[in-house]
């Protein structure tokens, strides 16, 4: 079951996740800071992330590659969506990498769609890098109980609980118990990669610019296993 079995990477190509990352970013000829400021992360993740040193997770995997001008499906294998409804028996479960955060793809794709979502296994003591992006976000929590962290306002959820909020304002999670946490997921972000083959839907989408703050890229070294 999902959360219970390890569950292996789906990351794509014969080189590790890092060396592709690093050499797409040299080959556009970007900074560390200017990945880190276009995928609203901090410089010294986007550094751990290019050694192997961390993992990102789906979310600022698909931030990552947005300012790298490469889609999602490069470097990550997700379900299509292709199906308008999943049945809880057979959903593919996939990760960025193995024993981290699992994913259930919930939503299915067609033209105009604006929300994304999935069933997200969280591990014991799993800490989500602090990220900011465009649109709009929903934590509901199906199993466990999870801390949630919006800029500087403190949260922990437990079953039953949800959390609504402007995907702009720096985010992140932990699970701060011994037990895994199982979250419904929904966001207006393309986590996907969906919209990339067209960027005439990008217009379709809620999208918001996100802001800059003085100090977010200092090139400190996060503490994150994600």
């Amino acid at each position: 079951m999902a959360g219970e079995d390890a569950v292996q990477s789906t990351v794509t190509g014969g080189e590790p996740l890092g060396v592709r990352l690093r050499e797409r970013r040299r080959e556009l000829r970007l900074t560390l800071k200017d990945v880190a400021d276009g995928a609203g992360l901090s410089v010294g993740f986007i550094s751990q992330v290019e050694r192997d040193l961390t993992v990102p997770s789906l979310s600022s995997l698909a931030s990552i590659s947005r300012v790298l001008r490469m889609p999602i499906t490069s470097f990550l294998s997700q379900p299509d969506g292709g199906q308008p409804h999943t049945r809880h028996d057979q959903r593919p479960v996939y990760a960025v990498q193995a024993n981290g955060l699992q994913y259930e793809r919930l939503s299915a794709r067609f033209p105009g769609n604006v929300l994304n979502s999935v069933i997200v296994h969280e591990p014991p003591g799993m800490r989500s890098e602090p990220i900011r992006h465009e649109g709009e976000e929903m934590f509901f929590i199906l199993k466990g109980s999870i801390t949630i962290e919006v800029e500087d306002e403190v949260t922990v959820l437990s079953a039953g609980d949800s959390i609504h909020f402007d995907s702009t304002r720096r985010h992140s999670s932990w699970n701060h118990t011994t037990e895994t946490v199982t979250i419904l997921h929904v966001c207006t972000m393309d986590v996907f990669g969906d919209d990339l083959a067209d960027d005439n839907r990008l217009g379709n989408r809620a999208r918001h610019k996100v802001r800059q703050e003085p100090g977010d890229n200092d090139s400190e070294t996060e503490s994150v296993t994600v």
